[in-house]
Order: structure tokens, then sequence, then C-alpha cells
């Protein structure tokens, strides 16, 4: 399997460096390896602040105020919440999972907030949007439970940890 991950900074808030980039990029491609993924895919990751994200937020889902990250998936999935094939788009040969908005102001914010590193955070919001790029949701208790357990399993293996 091979992952194509486009990221752009679009924020000045927060020092954008090298490392964030690979901190992304990890998180992302462990996700998938969590997940099983075993085709050629593509994500794109915008960074941005909170001003330009709760824009964003406003535009596709009618709440206006600032979050932490939104995910829009592609890829449409059948009742059991597996792939339907051939319902995404293809970039260069690779399926597009979908694009992820991060908020960096928010993911500072909540740091201090829960106590732990900009980092964990950060890995924590790419993680958790590239699960809802993959089908997953947390409407009900049941579905955030799931959706948790894979988030800490890929965190821990990580070593992003509280």
């Amino acid at each position: 399997m091979t992952t194509e991950i486009i990221i752009e900074n679009e924020q000045d808030i927060i020092n954008f460096t090298p490392e964030h980039e690979a901190l992304i990029t990890k998180v992302i491609n462990g996700a998938l390896d969590e997940q099983s993924v075993d085709f050629d895919c593509f994500v794109s990751v915008t960074v941005v602040d909170n001003e330009a994200i709760r824009e964003i937020n406003n535009e596709h889902r009618n709440i206006d105020s600032a979050t932490d990250v939104l995910s829009f998936p592609v890829l449409e999935f059948d009742e059991n919440g597996d792939i339907i094939p051939d319902s995404g788009d293809v970039y260069e040969g690779k399926t597009i999972l979908g694009d992820i908005v991060l908020s960096f102001q928010r993911a500072l914010e909540q740091s201090e907030d829960f106590g732990h590193s900009f980092e964990r955070e950060v890995g924590f919001l790419v993680c958790h949007s590239v699960l809802h790029l993959l089908g997953y949701d947390h409407e009900d208790d049941s579905e955030r439970a799931v959706m948790r357990e894979h988030e800490e399993t890929i965190l821990d293996s990580l070593g992003l940890t509280r």
C-alpha cells in the first residue's frame, strides 16, 4: 500500500515545523495500518487557525463556531460500514480518502486544557479524523466506544500517550 499525504499550512499563529509534518504523516500511516487499509490512497491535510476553521464549519455544517478538526470523507460505506468499491474518486491511481482540516490553534488550547503535549493532541485529532474518513462515527455511545478504542490503540502504538 502506498499513501500519498499532502499537508498544507495555512495559518501563521503557531510555527509549523518539519516535525509537525512528520507527526501528521506518522499518525495517518499508523491509523491506516491499524485499520488494515490495503489499497493505495490519498489524504490531504490543511492546517488552519480558529477563524478559518470557524468559517469552514459554518459553511459546511451551519455551526458558527471554531472546532478542532473537520473531516470530509470521499468514500461511501454500506450498512455494515464496509467501503463501497469504486465509490470514491481516484487521484494519480490512488483512492482519495478525503480531506482533513485541523486547527493548530485549537489543538494548542486543548492540549493545555487536557494537560498533555501539543503533539499528543495533534496526533489524537489527526487519528480521529482519519477514522472518520474510514467511516467511523460517534453519534451514540457504542459508536463512540469503538472509535475511542481504535484511537487509543493507534496512539499507544505510536507512543503518543497522555
